[in-house]
């Protein structure tokens, strides 16, 4: 690939959120709502795009729960297929239910969709009630230890210094976690050190969210690069180098998908493969040998 600047994410490619984050979405609704949604039905919403903010898609989970209340009979499967249809994202969500059961039986639905409790229980449950206080600056109602502990690295010492002291490319960070969750997993790795704030893009730092192009390009001209390898865990990343190398053509920019997040095995290489990814990789740490080749 040749590439000079290196830019990873941090969910499923440095730390491992199947305990943590995808548990706080579980979890979440199960705690407002008394009936939640399975752990594997989280990737038919990553699948559909638009949801790589963990909040939003907690409650797009929540918005299908309260709809199979009030008649909404299709499954997880068709509902996010619909999602996707529409463009992907919350508000495409709410299209489908809108679709689905007409203006009165949807306003009973968004009348008990309480979006604020959601984040308050997802933060409490993924924090725990010490990391709460500091960064959500509230008290909790909930006493728990936090998911956040449950996060096993990824991210191999050998590889982390090997793309460390590559002096040939730069090394970049691009996240849809906030800046305070995004430092506390890159401190973890060993990274919060070596990648300046100016080369991270947190969710603090842009409104669109991935697949949008412009953190990528951003980055790219930070780091006055030719060539940007950009290392995700969902098809939502592969499309964000996609959409980068349509707006900048320019450039080169490679997705490469890894194995390690909610895309697994044969049948998680061929959907990446599906959505032009430039590689696939078993893990973060064939990454270095990528690079040399």
């Amino acid at each position: 690939m040749n590439a000079d600047a290196v830019v990873l994410d941090v969910d499923g490619v440095l730390v491992d959120v199947a305990d943590s984050y995808r548990r706080a979405i579980v979890e979440s609704v199960e705690r407002v709502y008394d009936r939640t949604i399975r752990k594997p039905d989280i990737q038919q919403f990553k699948d559909a795009g638009g949801f790589n903010n963990d909040w939003e898609l907690t409650y797009a989970a929540a918005l299908y729960v309260l709809a199979t209340g009030e008649g909404y009979d299709r499954s997880i499967d068709d509902f996010t297929d619909e999602i996707a249809a529409n463009g992907g994202g919350l508000e495409a969500a709410e299209d489908a239910i809108r679709d689905g059961l007409g203006a009165q039986a949807t306003r009973r639905v968004t009348d008990r969709w309480d979006r604020d409790r959601l984040r308050d229980v997802f933060q409490q449950l993924y924090l725990g009630a010490d990391l709460y206080r500091g960064l959500e600056g509230g008290e909790p109602d909930l006493e728990t230890a936090g998911f956040i502990h449950d996060e096993p690295v990824l991210l191999e010492e050998t590889t982390r210094d090997a793309l460390v002291e590559d002096d040939d490319r730069s090394l970049g960070i691009l996240t849809g976690r906030p800046a305070p969750e995004a430092e506390i997993a890159l401190e973890r790795v060993g990274l919060d050190d070596a990648i300046p704030l100016e080369h991270r893009f947190t969710m603090d730092d842009w409104e669109e969210g991935k697949p949008h192009p412009r953190a990528l390009v951003t980055l790219a001209d930070r780091f006055d690069a030719e060539t940007v390898v950009f290392v995700g865990d969902t098809l939502d990343d592969v499309r964000t180098a996609n959409n980068a190398a349509e707006t900048d053509p320019d450039r080169e920019y490679h997705g490469v998908g890894v194995l390690t997040g909610g895309l697994t095995g044969e049948d998680g290489r061929r959907t990446y493969e599906a959505e032009d990814a430039s590689v696939v990789l078993e893990s973060i740490n064939e990454l270095p040998a990528l690079l040399e080749e």
